[in-house]
């Protein structure tokens, strides 16, 4: 029997702290890092008598400040080798110049020396363009999934203007001083603060706040840290950061109902998904089959439930691993599998403090283990694996199978099939499991929705490829078109759907229905 997760009463701050422990990972920082700016934060609003309405607007800004930042990663790991190292430099070199140089530093690094000199020249030529804007376009990202968690505009305000500095030379660079939203203010220093304040104790916090007074942060802030240091800092490691956050929830807490979670769910698997354009919504696919595969299996609806939710989270691991491991062409070393072979624990860590979402990891964490005791990350066999895991881990089989990955082109679903059906002859795979689920995607209505803004069959096609990563040029070699051609479809599907870089329109995509393609 699976264990039904609960459905009422579930706490959008558990599911959004729940997410950020994969963003921190996804920042090369521990987890609990941006639980931990959440308590600066909110002791900083306390200080200046920021009362309930703004301090809830603190708390969710803080809460979700970063998660857009791993929606172009794949660019970023293109462009310098380890998306995890590189945004991580935020905390050794700050916003600014300097950050900008150790970025640059880095373009091309993990490749041998003539590859990297390539791949410099790239990107003077083209890189900077393509990635012209992408912090700001984090923010904004940002602010979008706080918009479909149902949060108020001054959040969205909030985390839209999050990378503003006092001194109006951050991103997108429109506001400074004072006009920056005091919760992107108080939530900016919170931040850095938590990382200098673990590292190196209060004195290295005050020594940061007093180095970029007026700089990166308020003046009256960063005065604030100085001299109310023991208040803001006080007794921080030995707090309970999960525990201490959602029970600092300010004013009244935020219970989403069954519909309102699940509809939460699917917005942060969506851009859980945008991690690297080779998974583009294999989540929500994965979750279809599952809950299909369920109903075929007889169960009752409230465990159909609990596989169709499980099989959303599934990849919120993920966000902990490099895309260069993620979109590595190659074959991977030892390091590279075994960070591979975590994710689904790092699934399970994610979720294991909430009562209403840890059933869900209990699913999540096992749906790569075989029952030959070959599979990960602990190797169980046999009945040490949950039903639930056994069919969701034939759906993930069997949709990875159907999308193309960087070491290969998607296969057809009869190559597919018969290769999910060897993995159970094979007794890896439990055969009632790969029978539903195969039963359930011959039979699902092959349906095309009516083609979103106004986007010909041509510029679907395109959109899909650009989606996937691919450039121009590439495009137009799997089209048949010329690069310029491919191009201009480009330009038209970025007018149409208003946005101007891949990650917003890879989110376009998935949400109308347009990926991962069906045959």
């Amino acid at each position: 029997m699976l264990m039904a997760a609960r459905s009422d009463n579930v706490r959008l701050a558990e599911l959004v702290a729940a997410l950020s422990l994969g963003v921190d990972l996804g920042f090369g920082q521990p987890m609990e890092h941006v639980l931990r700016q959440c308590l600066i934060a909110l002791r900083l609003a306390e200080q200046i008598g920021l009362d309930d309405g703004p301090r809830a607007v603190v708390y969710y800004t803080a809460l979700l400040i970063n998660v857009g930042c791993h929606s172009d990663a794949h660019e970023q790991a293109k462009w310098f080798g380890d998306d995890l190292h590189l945004k991580s430099n935020k905390y050794r070199h700050g916003i600014g110049v300097r950050g900008a140089a150790a970025s640059m530093a880095l373009v091309g690094s993990g490749n041998p020396p003539l590859h990297r000199f390539r791949t410099g020249l790239e990107f003077a030529f083209s890189g900077r363009r393509e990635l012209d804007g992408m912090i700001a376009e984090h923010a904004r990202l940002a602010g979008v999934l706080a918009k479909q968690l149902g949060l108020p505009a001054a959040v969205t305000d909030a985390i839209s203007s999050g990378y503003e500095l006092w001194n109006g030379r951050g991103w997108p660079g429109k506001l400074a001083g004072e006009k920056v939203p005091i919760a992107s203010r108080v939530v900016h220093i919170a931040e850095f603060l938590e990382v200098a304040h673990r590292i190196g104790g209060i004195d290295a916090a005050r020594v940061l706040a007093k180095k970029q007074r007026g700089k990166q942060f308020d003046p009256a802030l960063a005065d604030l840290t100085c001299e109310r240091s023991a208040t803001i800092f006080g007794g921080l490691e030995a707090l309970q950061a999960w525990s201490a956050v959602i029970d600092s929830e300010p004013a009244l807490a935020v219970d989403l109902s069954g519909e309102e979670f699940d509809a939460a769910l699917m917005a942060i698997a969506n851009f859980v998904d945008l991690k690297t354009p080779y998974m583009l919504g294999h989540s929500r696919a994965v979750a279809e089959l599952g809950e299909a595969a369920g109903k075929r299996l007889g169960l009752p609806a409230s465990e159909v439930r609990t596989l169709w939710r499980a099989g959303l989270v599934l990849g919120f691991g993920r966000l902990g691993v490099s895309n260069a491991i993620w979109d590595k062409a190659g074959p991977l070393g030892v390091g590279a599998i075994e960070r591979v072979r975590m994710h689904p624990y790092i699934t399970e860590r994610m979720l294991h403090q909430s009562s209403a979402l840890a059933p869900l990891g209990k699913i999540a964490v096992q749906h790569r283990e075989r029952l030959d005791g070959s599979g990960y990350p602990r190797g169980l066999s046999g009945t040490a694996i949950s039903f639930g895991a056994r069919i969701l881990g034939a759906a993930d089989a069997y949709q990875a199978m159907r999308e193309p990955r960087p070491y290969r082109e998607a296969r057809s679903s009869e190559e597919s099939a018969e290769a999910l059906r060897a993995e159970a002859r094979a007794s890896r795979l439990d055969g009632d499991a790969v029978e539903a689920v195969l039963g359930a995607a011959g039979h699902r209505v092959q349906r095309r929705p009516v083609r979103p803004a106004g986007l010909s069959a041509r510029e679907v096609e395109v959109l899909q490829l650009l989606a996937r990563g691919l450039s121009s040029k590439q495009i137009g070699a799997r089209l048949g078109i010329s690069s310029k051609t491919a191009a201009n479809h480009i330009e038209h599907i970025y007018a149409k759907i208003e946005t101007t870089n891949r990650a917003s329109a890879s989110l376009f995509a998935i949400q109308h229905g347009l990926l991962p393609e069906t045959d």
